[in-house]
């Protein structure tokens, strides 16, 4: 079995509420993938189904994982992993948030692509740690900006509380082993709200 992350999850940016945020993340042009390893050296590609995020006109975003959404591409494990590992129940999503620079994305050019560090956090089964993002973006057309990371997001599922999680995945699978280091890649695409009206 698996174990995990994340994400967010996801993306590189801050908190901000749809109310008032100029940009919105765009699914279907959205991804966010975990590798679990197990058995030392089997690793397995994971995503979430759904995702949701914003960026404020204070460069504030935010990226929302819905942890029920875990898509393993096997039932069963989506099923343990929403049960033993994100225990779901209480637990419904993950948040990753960072702070940009407003100009990064108001002041882009199209097509110019732009190196991008933030500090960022993650919030994480009751637990949130701090972790710096390494990205890239550009902005595809005027009302467009997708930001993709350069450098995975390294989780450690036990600063998060996952630990037992892991260890109920592993015997649950009969497994030697699950590695409690996630590698966490994205790639987020925005859309501003005067473009989407």
């Amino acid at each position: 079995m698996r174990q995990l992350i994340l994400p967010l999850m996801l993306a590189g940016i801050l908190a901000a509420t749809p109310a008032v945020a100029d940009w919105s993340l765009d699914p279907a042009r959205s991804h966010l993938a975990f590798v679990t390893i197990k058995a030392k050296d089997k690793a397995e590609v994971n995503t979430f189904d759904e995702i949701q995020g914003t960026i404020d006109d204070q460069g504030r975003a935010s990226v929302t994982l819905m942890l029920d959404s875990v898509d393993t591409l096997v039932p069963i494990r989506n099923e343990r992993m929403r049960q033993f590992l994100f225990e779901t129940t209480d637990y419904k999503e993950a948040v990753l948030e960072a702070k940009l620079d407003p100009e990064v994305v108001t002041g882009m050019e199209v097509g110019v692509i732009e190196r991008i560090t933030a500090e960022g956090r993650l919030h994480l089964h009751g637990q949130t740690q701090s972790m710096t993002l390494t990205m890239q973006a550009v902005k595809l057309d005027p009302g467009t900006v997708m930001v993709a990371s350069l450098q995975p997001l390294v989780v450690d599922a036990s600063k998060f509380g996952l630990s037992e999680g892991v260890e109920k995945l592993r015997e649950v699978a009969g497994l030697d082993s699950i590695s409690e280091a996630v590698p966490v890649t994205f790639v987020m695409t925005f859309v501003s709200r005067s473009a989407a009206d």
